[in-house]
């Protein structure tokens, strides 16, 4: 059974549940909801949730588990040879969940009997034309032993999902079993219910934590792995970057940093004015009916995808500035540069700004404004020592997001900025970020234990440090001001 099946079952039988532990708990009080210890709700949602819960644990650990243990059990069968033409053991294991899958749908589809998929052997002399045949089309050549690994796969993980599927059901049933016998008139549903709520509440908050946690330790791992083969102090502290694959390659992280620093110092002084200025404007001088369309029409812009974003820039404002301020003032004669992909950059943030200021300074309290204009202050005074004042902490978080925003964009800047690793002050000329070198990187057929491919994750877990610290920086600057402010 395939695991949405199995949820619509699970599902099907807590809605039963629910049903029918309502109608037990009004049975046992004689159909008097006042000889209940709890509301007539909190009977069937405890049966709805004892025949869910557990079972959807289940079937989540077991997801996650049996993959681990089917690798693990079938790298023994995979001979050295195989792994050694293929660069890593997650290639080959790759190739062969491919291989099983496309195996699988094939005979889901009608276009390959199971006796085919069952006799399929070793001994085919072009495997890659013989799964073509039935549908199955690969990269690249397979090697008859990694077909063979790919039927034990098969199987294998044919049986570990008929048992998922016994012990999950197997599991929903005695739930609702459980709680639907547990279930009188003196039975206090409410407490339970509320403790499940509570935890799932609890858990739901914890993802978040624990995601960031997994991301983390994820490009740790991968970055250790970067260190061991390539010194850390060259990837800090140098100042040149010229990846070749070769084991003579030059990765300092230097040029890459600048052209993210500049960049996004470019879009953010184009987003934070223009920004900050329309959230004003909309939130204290423009009437209800200016309002209702200026900003809609703005957060169009947060609408717009990225690739049009930088179609726009190739297109327009590259050779706009290129032919208007570049080549006359003799600074250069592309239209890929910083200047052009963070102006459009910061076109895009203008929204993130404007929306979240707007929202930040319509929360001050009315009262704050009365007072200052009680006291004689003109609405520009008030606005400027009293209203913004009370917003900045707020503003200043929409401002690192914008900054968050225009530190991991790439697709702007490929299309506007170039690839170029250089370190130059002159905003015509064509730079890169440490984003689009992930993306190159880990781009194309590259082997994935080198350090041309692994200095991608050390990118990446730079650009979290960054950001983590410019976080806490703001923090910091917020608290001290908001206890002056207080």
């Amino acid at each position: 059974m395939s695991v949405t099946w199995l949820l619509l079952v699970i599902l099907v039988l807590a809605a039963i549940g629910y049903v029918m532990g309502r109608r037990r708990a009004f049975a046992d009080a004689d159909g008097d909801v006042r000889k209940l210890h709890s509301l007539p709700f909190y009977y069937g949602a405890n049966v709805a949730l004892t025949s869910v819960i557990p079972a959807l644990m289940l079937m989540f650990v077991w997801l996650i588990v049996q993959p681990m243990i089917i690798e693990r059990s079938l790298v023994p069968q995979i001979p050295d040879a195989t792994i050694e033409k293929a660069g890593a053991l997650n290639l080959v294991m790759s190739d062969v969940n491919r291989i099983a899958h496309g195996l699988d749908e094939a005979v889901s589809q009608g276009t390959m009997t199971r006796d085919f998929a069952r006799t399929l052997q070793t001994g085919e002399t072009d495997v890659r034309a013989r799964l073509a045949e039935v549908g199955v089309p690969l990269a690249s050549d397979v090697d008859p032993e990694v077909l063979e690994v790919a039927q034990s796969f098969r199987a294998m993980n044919r049986t570990g999902s008929i048992a998922m599927t016994l012990a999950v059901l197997a599991l929903a049933v005695g739930g609702f079993a459980y709680a639907y016998m547990k279930t009188n008139r003196e039975f206090r549903a409410r407490k339970y219910v509320e403790a499940v709520i509570k935890a799932l509440l609890i858990m739901a908050a914890g993802i978040a934590i624990l995601t960031t946690l997994g991301i983390v330790l994820s490009m740790l791992f991968e970055t250790r792995h970067f260190f061991a083969q390539y010194p850390w102090y060259r990837f800090f502290f140098g100042t040149t970057w010229a990846p070749n694959f070769r084991g003579d390659s030059d990765l300092g992280i230097i040029p890459l940093l600048w052209g993210t620093a500049y960049v996004s110092v470019i879009a953010l002084l184009v987003a934070v004015p223009i920004g900050l200025f329309a959230a004003i404007y909309l939130s204290e001088y423009a009437g209800p009916r200016v309002r209702s369309v200026a900003k809609p029409l703005i957060e169009i812009l947060a609408g717009i995808p990225t690739i049009v974003y930088g179609l726009f820039a190739l297109i327009t404002v590259g050779p706009l500035l290129r032919d208007y301020f570049a080549q006359p003032l003799g600074l250069g004669d592309s239209a890929n540069s910083v200047a052009t992909a963070g102006i459009v950059m910061g076109i895009m943030l203008i929204p993130f700004v404007s929306s979240l200021s707007d929202d930040i300074i319509n929360a001050v309290p009315q009262s704050l404004r009365d007072g200052s204009l009680g006291l004689g202050a003109t609405k520009s005074e008030t606005i400027r020592q009293v209203v913004f004042p009370a917003a900045l902490p707020g503003i200043i978080g929409a401002i690192l997001l914008a900054a968050s925003r225009a530190i991991g964009e790439t697709m702007i800047v490929v299309l506007g900025a170039g690839a170029a690793a250089r370190m130059d002050l002159n905003p015509f000329e064509a730079m890169t970020t440490v984003t689009v070198k992930i993306v190159s990187q880990l781009t194309g057929d590259t082997d994935f234990a080198s350090p041309e491919t692994l200095v991608a994750f050390a990118l990446g877990l730079t650009l979290f440090v960054i950001t983590l610290g410019l976080n806490v920086i703001a923090l910091v600057i917020v608290r001290k001001y908001r206890e002056q402010y207080e």
